[in-house]
């Protein structure tokens, strides 16, 4: 463990978030330098258990998005795991939740309980669907975001949707919800004014998908179909030994790639210089570059593509990530010694502060690694905790 050195040191954060898409913006938070106290249930985030592991509790997929935490195990049906809450939130600047907020009200844990115990607390709330809509009670997982948004429908077409073969509507909307704490926190650092932030899958997907989209459905009324052409179009491109991405984008990239493949002709037939022809055309201007792909080697096509500067690049697999010579260069995934798992490979925090650096200073615990440090912390005596225990108020884990 080291000490935390991101812009965001000296701020504490309850985290009592499961699975991805809490986790992985309460780790960002921490990365940052905030203190985050994992609040789990006695059998610990599900999450845990998906994946590959070592040992059991502590998946790959688990520590991807539970580092820079401390693990407090606490039953928020029990009276005193809820008295050990209510005695912890006034001592923290935030609190984020991917409990339903009318179940977490039930536990006692609404907004304005919350703000009674400390007035000036940020009460994040990552939810499924936004609470002022229909939708409001559904449970929400991935796929589902995915397909109410209209991703799959653009990931595939109207007729046949497909899912993008990733947990992105949870990523994405885990980057969300660290950019709405973080600015929350600002705003109360101006202002001296808590409040509470909701960032609803749905909604943030949605917002994400019709950016570029939309097309012609920006407009009423709608000038042309919906989608982005190009997305369509575009695919990776068969080489002589293997594949690559082109993308010559600009009216100059294409200009100079068709006279370097010796088809200046392609200039004028396809309109190239025309931002809109050239969009027009686009179809047919991606099935030439692909019909001309297999007369060069990767290599040779990515030493000619570099030297007319037109972007490109070859593929890297998933298995060799690690060593994808940028990557490389800036330790991107550097190798780590977990006291319990055994050597790890994790991505680094993505985000460069010269003054303040992003870090990685706590490992993912284990289910209740921290209670008793935290219940200590917080003025509980020994036999208090060891009372705790043994009525299953609190967990220490295994």
């Amino acid at each position: 463990m080291t000490e935390p050195t991101g812009p965001l040191k000296g701020f504490r954060i309850l985290d009592l978030t499961t699975v991805l898409f809490g986790p992985f913006g309460t780790q960002t938070l921490g990365d940052w330098g905030a203190e985050i106290i994992k609040i789990e249930s006695l059998t610990g985030d599900t999450w845990r258990h998906s994946g590959q592991f070592r040992n059991r509790g502590m998946s790959g997929q688990f520590m991807a998005v539970n580092r820079n935490k401390r693990s407090l195990a606490l039953d928020l049906k029990h009276p005193d795991g809820q008295a050990v809450l209510r005695r912890l939130l006034p001592t923290v600047d935030a609190l984020v939740s991917n409990i339903r907020p009318a179940g977490l009200a039930r536990l006692g844990f609404s907004y304005e309980a919350c703000r009674e115990l400390n007035p000036k607390i940020i009460y994040a709330v990552a939810t499924g669907f936004g609470q002022d809509g229909p939708w409001r009670a559904r449970p929400a997982f991935d796929e589902i975001i995915q397909a109410a948004s209209g991703f799959a429908s653009a990931m595939g077409t109207d007729e046949e949707p497909a899912f993008v073969p990733s947990l992105i509507g949870d990523k994405i909307c885990g980057m969300a919800l660290t950019s709405a704490v973080t600015a929350a926190l600002l705003h109360r650092e101006r202002t001296g004014e808590g409040q509470m932030v909701e960032v609803p899958m749905l909604e943030t997907l949605a917002a994400f998908n019709s950016i570029e989209m939309f097309g012609g459905y920006a407009f009423i009324p709608p000038v042309g179909p919906s989608g982005y052409k190009r997305m369509k179009a575009r695919r990776p491109v068969k080489t002589k030994d293997g594949w690559l991405t082109m993308l010559p984008y600009s009216g100059n990239n294409w200009c100079a790639f068709f006279e370097a493949v010796g088809l200046p002709e392609c200039i004028e037939e396809y309109a190239v210089r025309d931002p809109v022809s050239r969009a027009q055309n686009i179809d047919k201007i991606y099935d030439r570059m692909r019909d001309i792909a297999p007369s060069r080697t990767t290599a040779e096509w990515e030493e000619l593509l570099l030297r007319i500067d037109v972007p490109h690049t070859s593929f890297a697999k998933l298995t060799e990530i690690a060593e994808q010579p940028h990557l490389k260069a800036v330790g991107m995934f550097p190798e780590m010694e977990h006291p319990t798992e055994g050597k790890l490979r994790q991505a680094r925090p993505p985000a460069r502060f010269s003054a303040s650096p992003a870090g990685i200073h706590r490992f993912a615990p284990r289910l209740g690694e921290h209670t008793r440090e935290v219940l200590a912390a917080m003025g509980y005596d020994q036999a208090e905790i060891d009372s705790l225990i043994e009525k299953k108020a609190v967990g220490v884990g295994s």
